[in-house]
């Protein structure tokens, strides 16, 4: 549960807060009472007046009553954005331009501090510096630039005491569309913008003099708030599609976290991603299908998608803090009659999918292969850190990888398949069958997935779930608890699931290396492969390609960067590598990457949570070689490593 306290301007969680929370609980010159109420915002219509070729959008940043989670609750004072003499907004106004137009944005500072307005100039195709104006508070500051970059781009607003690395002051934070040139007409996608504020403990405050700066000794307790066009599950939008339908989203994230962004059910084509990079360790090129994409902060992409099967789907960031439910409002998922209601919360978008007319039901085919997965949990572990694992038994053979880690489901393409959940837990779980496209009803999501009123369950204790798919395509994916995620995917329930051609087998040079979070939350090692902190020694054989198959769920570093490297020594503090290995990149997601995508290159990638990578790798020479996982950039440390042995 993302909890935390501030006390004497120390933070427990993260120090950037400390001035968010401060920005957060802003007064103004009126009573809380009088203050405007923020409203969500859909990010459907456009703000501002265009005239000429130059779009004019007049702000006011303001203090702002705001009901975070439904109007039966006390509301926040927060800061703001609207239109000038119109219902603040969270997130702000949209700004929304064809490539080539001008776009003048002012902002009345309506708050007791002053602000500085800043927009990327990566708009104006100025790289990744943002163009600020200081707007002293009664005053007002204008900046202008050219939408010379179609993208997705983010507005906002800080105070002198937000930290370098807090990225909004209060909710203000609003999207910037820049549409191709020659785009007519009304726009055929939609917005998505995520936000986040501190939330204090025990009901929203009205007491403006909880400030929380520093020097104040009185603690106040408290949650992140996510939410998708100002909106948390399960008060966010429930998005209505027909099969066959194309879809275009643009996500924009103007939140401080890093969100990778998973579809259930379908892939998804990456069109944009602003701002762009040449760096492929992050992203490859437009273009690329894929069912989880991370999204950094302040960062934006455009994607599109075609549902073909109906029922009901979600969108959601797979972090699974960030997905929680309002601590204030629930106990552990466990503990819930109704998950998609009380167990979930934060980034996630519903998507219902109706049958086109006159489409033909197809039945499904009965299956040939019939699988048990039992949930179980081990003895002798604490409630606070339990060992909790999946078995796969399929025709009295019985398949374990435990303690904290669950087997490789190995299966066919185009064979239907039986897997029959059975669940030896003391408490419910459920299963999500992650980048497989498969029937709703099977997709894992307790109460919400399926159609009408036939609706997945909860896999209660001592009860049991079937599910039925046939893969329809070959590569390498995901299953693990959708139910209280935080605390049973770090306690091991989780693995990978492989899916091969008809008549292929598993290489002898094949491995797979799935990252994970320890159950342990403050081990000495915080991160595992295949359940283990310290793994064995991995054989690969000389002149032979290897398929390496790269999975992660590790909660503990959004950043995780793999790579192979000849180095004798696994020095904990970052030395420049220039003694990389070199692979090809052959999938993401399960996905084939086109082939412009496959040429060999340095073998080093980020991991996003929620995503598989393939490789293939050939060592030239016998020897000593070290896969090492490490946190990103210039200061990155050590997080695992896996001795390769050259034979």
């Amino acid at each position: 549960m993302r909890q935390f306290f501030i006390l004497q301007g120390r933070v427990g969680l993260s120090a950037r807060w400390a001035a968010v929370v401060c920005a957060v609980l802003l007064s103004g010159a009126l009573p809380y009472r009088e203050l405007p109420e923020a409203a969500p915002n859909p990010n459907v219509d456009r703000a501002g007046v265009l005239r000429d070729g130059v779009l004019t959008v007049e702000l006011d940043a303001k203090a702002s009553a705001w009901h975070h989670d439904g109007a039966n609750r006390p509301a926040l004072t927060i800061a703001a954005f609207s239109e000038a003499g119109k219902t603040p907004l969270n997130p702000g106004p949209l700004v929304r331009v064809v490539q080539g137009t001008e776009i003048h944005l002012s902002v009345r500072n309506s708050l007791a501090t002053p602000i500085t307005l800043l927009l990327p100039a990566a708009i104006r195709g100025g790289g990744a510096a943002s163009d600020s104006v200081v707007v002293a508070p009664g005053t007002v500051g204008v900046l202008t630039t050219r939408a010379a970059t179609p993208g997705n781009y983010t507005y906002r607003a800080l105070t002198p005491e937000t930290p370098r690395q807090a990225f909004v002051t209060g909710l203000l934070a609003g999207g910037v569309v820049v549409d191709s040139a020659g785009t007519v007409g009304p726009p055929l996608d939609r917005v998505f913008v995520m936000t986040e504020a501190f939330v204090p403990a025990n009901g929203p405050t009205t007491d403006s003099s909880r400030t929380n700066a520093p020097g104040d000794s009185r603690a106040v307790a408290g949650h992140i708030a996510f939410m998708i066009n100002g909106l948390s599950w399960p008060r966010t939008e429930r998005l209505a599609a027909t099969a066959g339908d194309s879809i275009y989203w643009r996500i924009i994230n103007a939140s401080a976290e890093i969100h990778p962004m998973h579809l259930h059910g379908f892939y998804f084509r990456v069109e944009s991603f602003s701002p762009p990079t040449p760096d492929r360790e992050i992203r490859g090129a437009p273009g690329r299908m894929e069912v989880t994409e991370r999204m950094p902060q302040l960062s934006g992409m455009t994607i599109s998608w075609s549902p073909t099967r109906v029922g009901n789907w979600i969108f959601h960031c797979h972090f699974p803090r960030h997905i929680e439910a309002d601590p204030d409002l629930t106990n552990r998922s466990g503990d819930h009659a109704d998950h998609a209601e009380t167990g979930m919360g934060g980034l996630v978008v519903g998507i219902n999918v109706a049958a086109r007319p006159g489409a033909r039901v197809v039945a499904s085919a009965p299956p040939k292969r019939r699988l048990r997965l039992v949930a179980i949990s081990d003895a002798g572990f604490p409630d606070s850190e339990p060992s909790m694992r999946f078995v796969l038994e399929e025709r009295g053979k019985r398949m374990e990888a435990g303690p904290a880690f669950s087997p490789t489901i190995n299966l066919v393409r185009g064979e239907p398949v039986s897997i029959m959940v059975v669940n030896h837990l003391t408490e419910a779980t459920a299963v999500h069958w992650h980048g497989i496209e498969l029937e709703s009803y099977n997709d894992g999501v307790p109460g919400v997935s399926g159609s009408g009123g036939r609706v997945a369950p909860m896999i209660a204790p001592r009860d049991s779930f079937e599910v039925r798919f046939t893969p329809p395509r070959s590569g390498t994916f995901i299953y693990h608890s959708h139910m209280d995620e935080v605390r049973q995917q770090r306690a091991g329930l989780l693995g990978a699931l492989v899916v091969r051609d008809p008549g292929s087998a598993s290489l002898p040079d094949e491995h797979v290396f799935f990252l994970k979070g320890s159950r342990q939350p403050d081990a000495a090692n915080p991160l595992e492969i295949n359940g283990n902190a310290s793994p064995d020694t991995v054989v690969l054989h000389s002149g032979k390609p290897a398929r390496l198959r790269f999975i992660s769920l590790a909660a503990v570093n959004s950043n995780a960067t793999v790579l192979i490297t000849a180095r004798r020594d696994s020095s904990f503090a970052y030395v420049a590598d220039s003694m990389l290995m070199r692979w090809r990149p052959l999938a993401k997601d399960g996905a084939d990457l086109p082939l412009p995508e496959q040429a060999v290159r340095q073998a080093r990638q980020i991991i996003g949570m929620g995503e598989t990578h393939d490789f293939e790798f050939t060592p030239i020479q016998r020897g000593t070689l070290r896969l090492e996982v490490r946190t990103y950039g210039p200061n990155g440390t050590l997080l695992a490593r896996v001795p390769l042995r050259v034979e």
